[in-house]
């Protein structure tokens, strides 16, 4: 008799071990998706070249690049050189957000916002994450790791910004990977592409971007 429940023991453990892992929880899951539109998407470039010299879109993914010696998006800016996507339109000041993207950032860029939620009561943005060799980054704080390793291969971000509660959830691949407070209330609104920080960066910055998508709570 004790064979046999060893036995029966034995197989129930063997089966367990081939049984479906549960399905990891989606970022998305709960959030209503904000159809697009071309409107939508307001491009921010150097003033003074064309937009085809710094941006290009193809089978579906936006390509955005930037040299460090570029001018600002606008004669009376003092910011750094940026090629942006600005989500407009679709300005927030409360309630729950979410970006959604596919990012690819090739070697050798370094330096530079690769997203961002901008506006905040207290600063300019709520969040800049940022790409130095390879490593995302809180703003540029070496201490705040977000995700290392990310060249040359394409990556899904998911950016919550829960505002009443004043956080923000940052997902990579679909792990949760990083959380921080918010900087306030404010206008709102996601931005992604390449926005040089203030310094040590490279001199040629690019970022690749497909399948962005808004949701709401």
């Amino acid at each position: 008799m004790n064979f046999f429940i060893a036995l029966i023991t034995s197989f129930c453990v063997l089966n367990n071990l081939f049984l479906p892992l549960a399905d990891a929880v989606d970022p998305t899951d709960g959030f209503d998706n904000i159809p697009l539109i071309q409107n939508n998407f307001k491009l921010q470039r150097p003033y003074d070249v064309p937009l085809e010299e710094r941006y290009s879109f193809e089978n579906g993914t936006h390509r955005l690049w930037v040299y460090a010696d570029d001018k600002p998006h606008d004669p009376n800016s003092p910011t750094q050189p940026r090629t942006e996507i600005r989500i407009h339109g679709l300005d927030y000041s409360s309630g729950v957000w979410q970006f959604e993207g596919y990012a690819f950032v090739p070697n050798g860029t370094s330096g530079a916002t690769i997203v961002q939620i901008h506006g905040a009561s207290h600063g300019a943005t709520t969040i800049l994450l940022r790409i130095y060799n390879g490593d995302m980054r809180y703003y540029s704080f070496s201490d705040r790791i977000v995700a290392r390793d990310l060249y040359d291969k394409w990556f899904r971000v998911n950016l919550i910004h829960d505002v009443d509660v004043g956080k923000v959830t940052v997902y990579i691949d679909g792990e949760e990977k990083f959380k921080t407070k918010d900087k306030g209330p404010g206008d709102l609104y996601f931005k992604c592409g390449v926005y040089a920080a203030p310094a040590n960066i490279s001199y040629y910055m690019e970022s690749r971007w497909r399948d962005i998508k808004i949701y709401k709570q």
